[in-house]
């Protein structure tokens, strides 16, 4: 690469940004296409849920500065400086914002009743009731509902237009006309038409529509919560020891090496090894595993996990930014804030929605007018203020986002990470998995499973024999044997001569008698006798694909030991399931054709091939998909990377530390294979819900305008009331969000 290509990668930041003034769903397609065109911008984002815009620019020609203030021109704040600061800022701002909307919306609805008692029941029988109406309802105009005439205002300078427009234009109408009709009555009266005032409708219009806005904003404040979650759990202060002293800092300033106190009950603040103590940390919040885990000095621990009993030391190795947990809010928010290809289609379709909707709306007016019965000019009046209130970019804007945000939410806190809107899209259509055996399928661990003496007399002496020659071997499956014998109380004794054996095991001498531990053919070439018995036992654990390990002293093997990497609990539940969604499954490992074959039967996998080295895994998975499979990959991470890479969706299963997220599509914290089927759950109900939101919030529109043109005036004389168009309109945002919403029970464990 040469010099300049590096200095452009350089010039080039890709970040998030909160943003300050959005008040619906279209503001983020405004924003967004607003900022588009610019020159420097290579991709751009804006998420309205959770008040962000994610960026892609080159600052070689463009500076954030000149950003911020062409978004300041619409009316847009974007937000810099530290995340958590954003973030403050973001929650400050919205928590005020929803107390204007609040004392707004009482307001409203404080002097619009009146008007609508009046209008509705005692038309023509109050003195000076146009004028009362008009008193009334100026200030539920132009307090109250400024905010719509403001921000219209804002986009008409720059020929751009959204929700507001609409709402602007509709109750204003409304307004002007009832306002004409009230000082001078006398014009519609000179050419006999009754001069009616529509009052009601313009002040119901705006309180329908802040209740909306209030309700959704009260909604979408729940859609955001995992990342709240997240961020808070890591503590504000914490205490270190510096120069022989506990003293207590703000997290900020916690730097690597430092050595940190944690007592009972404290939450970790950054990734770090235990230096001194024991405790049990529970990591459910990063991992979604409820059991706590047992830690000890040299241990790791990870930020926003808590400390449950005893008092801990630990060393930070990772802090701020660079902590597991902040990988994973990081993770989490660029996911929220992804597009999947259906949502690309409805911004192109909101960002031209508002003009169509105002030509709809002076269409509608002229035919009223130029065919319309009489009195033409009132028809033609209230079908323009309907069509244009009733249309609702704001519920196919919200559909999407929302149910991003509460999908990969609730998966964060079950420990299923999900990279992008893509990978949940792709994740639905998965029609074929493979499934890396060890440490997917399998623990990974191997563990003593059998263990058989040929008689029990001496027993405890051959363990504690046993314990001491596999202690000094570096073998895994020794390390295994010794695991198991400390755990039922072995004690090391003194021997000599100890020897290992490549290939063979290993041997060493207790009271000048040698003992032998190993395989077949150590015990063939030391001419050691091994019981018609044993060699049976030792057979038929052969057959279910362990590792057979013999002891013997010099004369006669004296038992029979079976190691095997033992299938995870859930596994063949999990596979079950799968199979049930219609889910192909296939089985990959470097192990032999027999331990495959054991595993697979276990487990109820059909398809599986054995002795597959990891670079054959992708050109494996390619075949699959020229058969026209949308193939899964769950693997480890790391020596699957390739494979993970190849398929159309990688799920990388590990502790979330050393495993290749870049490569995967959706990780999950803890190897689980129900997890997988969670994840497909997840995305599943994820993708159904944002369909669902997409076809109700079109069928809305659809059914929706032409009844509020007059479409079914001609054969039932039916016209819709602004005032219910209003209620449609508002309602039909806080449905969506309410559909997302109930996201959060369907996909609970």
């Amino acid at each position: 690469m040469d010099m300049k290509a590096e200095e452009e990668i350089d010039a080039v930041v890709k970040e998030s940004y909160g943003v300050v003034g959005m008040t619906c769903a279209s503001c983020a397609v405004s924003l967004e296409s607003y900022l588009k065109p610019s020159e420097g911008i290579r991709e751009i984002s804006v998420n309205y849920p959770n008040k962000s815009v994610a960026l892609t620019f080159d600052t070689g020609i463009i500076a954030l500065d000149q950003i911020k203030s062409k978004a300041l021109e619409i009316g847009y704040e974007i937000l810099t400086g530290d995340e958590a600061e954003q973030q403050e800022v973001l929650d400050q701002k919205e928590d005020k914002r929803l107390e204007q909307l609040k004392s707004k919306l009482i307001f409203a609805v404080v002097l619009s009743s009146p008007v609508f008692v009046m209008a509705m029941f005692f038309m023509g029988q109050v003195p000076y009731e146009n004028w009362i109406m008009l008193v009334l309802s100026a200030p539920v105009l132009f307090w109250s509902g400024s905010e719509f005439f403001l921000n219209a205002w804002k986009k008409l300078q720059h020929f751009s237009s959204n929700m507001d427009t609409l709402v602007a234009l509709s109750t204003g109408v409304a307004f002007v006309f009832s306002f004409f009709n009230t000082i001078y009555p006398q014009f519609f009266l000179d050419h006999s038409i009754t001069p009616h005032v529509y009052y009601e409708s313009a002040v119901i219009i705006v309180t329908l529509i802040l209740l909306g806005r209030y309700l959704e904003e009260r909604a979408k404040g729940k859609t955001s919560s995992a990342i709240k979650k997240l961020m808070g759990l890591q503590p504000k202060q914490v205490v270190v020891f510096r120069n022989g002293e506990e003293i207590s800092i703000p997290i900020s300033e916690v730097v690597k090496g430092e050595l940190i106190l944690l007592k009972p009950g404290d939450k970790i603040p950054v990734d770090g090894k235990v230096k001194r103590g024991d405790s049990y940390i529970d990591e459910s919040m990063i991992t979604g595993e409820p059991i706590p885990v047992h830690k000890l000095k040299g241990e790791q621990v990870y930020a926003g996990t808590v400390n449950q009993k005893g008092s801990l030391q630990i060393l930070a190795n990772k802090v701020g930014g660079e902590t597991l947990l902040a990988q994973i809010i990081q993770l989490v928010k660029s996911a929220q804030a992804s597009k999947p290809p259906i949502q690309k289609l409805v911004d192109k379709v909101a960002g031209v929605f508002v003009p169509i909707v105002i030509g709809l709306a002076l269409l509608t007016f002229f035919m009223w007018y130029f065919l319309g019965p009489d009195p033409s000019i009132t028809y033609a009046f209230v079908t323009l203020i309907t069509v244009l209130i009733i249309a609702c970019p704001c519920a196919l804007g919200l559909a999407t986002p929302t149910a991003l945000m509460v999908g990969i939410g609730k998966g964060a806190e079950q420990g299923i990470l999900i990279k992008d809107a893509q990978a949940l899209e792709v994740a639905y259509k998965t029609n074929a998995l493979v499934l890396d055996k060890t440490g997917t399928i399998t623990q990974g661990k191997p563990q003593v499973t059998d263990v058989n003496w040929k008689n029990n007399s001496g027993k405890e002496l051959f363990e504690d024999i046993l314990l001491t020659i596999e202690s000094k071997s570096e073998h895994p499956i020794a390390e295994a044997v010794a695991q198991h014998l400390r755990k039922n109380g072995s004690k090391p004794v003194d021997i000599t001569s100890f020897q290992s054996i490549t290939g063979q095991g290993a041997k060493a001498k207790y009271e000048d008698e040698w003992f032998f531990i190993g395989n077949d053919e150590l015990v063939l070439d030391n001419n050691i006798d091994f019981s018609t018995e044993l060699q049976t036992l030792a057979s038929e654990l052969k057959s279910q694909a362990k590792t057979v390990v013999l002891f013997a002293d010099h004369h006669e093997v004296l038992g029979v030991m079976a190691i095997a990497d033992n299938i995870t609990e859930s596994s063949k539940q999990a596979i079950h399931t799968l199979k049930k969604m219609g889910i192909e499954i296939h089985m990959l490992t470097g192990d032999n054709q027999e331990t495959a074959e054991a595993i697979a039967n276990q487990v109820g996998i059909d398809n599986y091939q054995a002795q597959v080295k990891p670079a054959d895994k992708g050109a494996f998975i390619t075949d699959l998909q020229s058969q026209g499979k949308i193939v899964a990959m769950a693997g480890d991470g790391i020596n699957d990377s390739h494979a993970l890479a190849q398929a159309d969706i990688g799920i990388a299963m590990g502790s979330g530390t050393d495993i290749a997220m870049e490569s995967a599509g959706i990780t999950l914290m803890h190897s689980d294979l129900l997890q997988i089927t969670r994840a497909i759950t997840l995305s599943k109900a994820t993708i159904r819900t944002i369909r669902q939101n997409l076809f109700w919030a079109f069928i809305y529109n659809v059914i929706a305008i032409p009844v509020a043109a007059g479409a079914l005036f001609p054969l039932f004389g039916f016209l819709l009331n602004p005032m219910i168009a209003g209620a449609a309109m508002a309602m039909s945002s806080v449905s969506v969000v309410s559909n997302s919403l109930r996201l959060k029970n369907q996909i609970d464990k």
